[in-house]
């Protein structure tokens, strides 16, 4: 996961609606089930997944009244606690 890039698409959410990041969402997961995909191509498909969750999971905790810094880094060190187990 990318923070500039989870931040970016938190801005986007705001600007626009969860819902385009949603539907993105679908689409790349539809894209996965192509059998003839390389296992890089996967892992960018995989990453860009991952990071339009993270931006919708911060996304939420702004709602919830939390800041954007503090969203980000609560949500990274989420991550990185997971990591870790």
């Amino acid at each position: 996961m990318k923070l500039p890039i989870i931040k970016h698409l938190t801005n986007f959410i705001e600007e626009n609606d969860e819902d385009f990041v949603i539907e993105a969402i679908e689409t790349l997961e539809s894209i996965t089930e192509v059998s003839s995909l390389k296992d890089e191509e996967l892992d960018v498909i995989g990453e860009l997944i991952s990071n339009m969750y993270g931006a919708i999971e911060v996304d939420k905790m702004k709602k919830d009244g939390m800041s954007q810094k503090e969203a980000l880094n609560t949500f990274m060190e989420r991550v990185l606690g997971s990591i870790d187990k």
